[in-house]
């Protein structure tokens, strides 16, 4: 399947390619050792508009669709994964839901201040006891009147400590299971609501993931996202709808260890020659070539299946499993060809090893994926 990009979207991509190569490289190593993304870094990329990709033109947003998004992702994969992962968190999971579910009082009140990153976005759906199995929702939410009153705790959420609006997975009816689920936009200036412990990672410097508590929470009844009990498919919509996207941001970074791996290759003389010159050196380049180029092709045409408005599933699980494990084994090959130097934290490619573990655990594990593409297989042969 064959895909274009229009004029606009080539002179953005190559904004974003200037932004990124002159801008967050220049701060990448800050990034690492601080745990901190610069502000000036932020403020140039609500500039930039990256604050606003999934958002409409009406509400101040790029108004673009997948095969745009998927074009400015994979430049933006090619830096920090933190910074990526900030981005990819607010314009992915952080505010789809609100894109394709909220009604217009919703898309009025917030939309405008997210789309210029005023306003950060986060999605809420994992508990300690609800990861894989989104079922298992403990957090519970009760009508009062004109409130719902919400009692949980989530953890690992993407852009906690910055967001200021959250997509929240509750239980409104214990006995309707999957069904008993609503979701809803909660602000984090609502009474009951608090952002808890930040959690350590072992990668993704700079994008800052935590719990948040909700102790008799106060959420309005107008910030119902969509209708009661449908907060699960709500949510299995949401993490399908990004999938693609989070596709090409893997695309762009094993793009990146690519091409610095071919650099080193060149440079590096072992028994009188360039590396790249050893067969087995060559074979590992080759082997992420054609992983590379398999993943830029499925990811284009998942990303232009949804533009057309398909029915993407299975798709949307199958680049979301490719992408992570064609990263992963991009970025090990990457450390094996750069050798010793792979290994030390002073040189990037160490980095990458670390941040790409995560794209196979989180917005669904690689064996979850599995599961959705074998249902979807189990009913097609029906």
């Amino acid at each position: 399947m064959s895909y274009t990009v229009s004029e606009d979207i080539e002179v953005l991509k190559k904004g974003v390619r200037e932004f990124v190569q002159n801008e967050v490289e220049a701060v990448a190593m800050q990034i690492e050792k601080e745990d901190y993304i610069p502000d000036k870094i932020v403020e140039m990329a609500k500039e930039l508009g990256l604050f606003g990709l999934s958002i409409p033109e009406e509400y101040g947003g790029l108004g673009i669709g997948m095969v745009g998004k998927c074009a400015l992702y994979e430049e933006i994969g090619a830096t920090h994964n933190g910074f990526t992962t900030l981005i990819g968190g607010h314009t992915g999971i952080g505010s789809v839901g609100i894109v394709e579910m909220g009604n217009e009082y919703q898309k009025q009140k917030y939309l405008p201040d997210m789309a210029t990153g005023k306003k950060i976005g986060a999605f809420a759906l994992t508990e300690p006891q609800a990861g894989s199995n989104a079922t298992n929702l403990k957090t519970t939410a009760v009508r009062k009147g004109d409130k719902y009153i919400l009692n949980g705790l989530k953890h690992y959420i993407t852009n906690a400590p910055q967001a200021d609006v959250f997509t929240v997975m509750a239980v409104t009816d214990p006995s309707k299971g999957a069904k008993g689920i609503t979701s809803f936009i909660v602000e984090k200036s609502f009474p009951g609501f608090q952002v808890g412990a930040i959690e350590h990672k072992m990668g993704l410097r700079g994008s800052h993931s935590a719990e948040i508590i909700m102790e008799d929470c106060e959420v309005p009844v107008e910030n119902v996202l969509g209708e009661e009990g449908r907060g699960y498919v709500n949510a299995l919509t949401i993490l399908a709808n990004g999938r693609a996207g989070l596709a090409a941001r893997n695309l762009g970074s094993a793009q990146k260890l690519l091409d610095l791996s071919m650099m080193y290759a060149k440079e590096r003389v072992q028994f009188n020659v360039p590396i790249i010159e050893h067969q087995a050196v060559a074979h590992m380049l080759a082997e992420m070539a054609v992983d590379i180029e398999a993943l830029r092709s499925f990811t284009y045409r998942v990303a232009t299946m949804v533009d057309e408005g398909k029915k993407v599933i299975k798709e949307a699980a199958m680049i979301k499993l490719f992408g992570s494990e064609v990263y992963n084994r991009v970025a090990d090959k990457a450390v094996q060809v750069h050798g010793g130097i792979g290994y030390i934290s002073d040189f990037p490619i160490e980095r990458f090893y670390r941040d790409a573990r995560i794209t196979r655990i989180y917005e669904g594990t690689s064996e979850i994926q599995k599961n959705i593409i074998a249902a979807q297989l189990n009913k097609e042969y029906n």
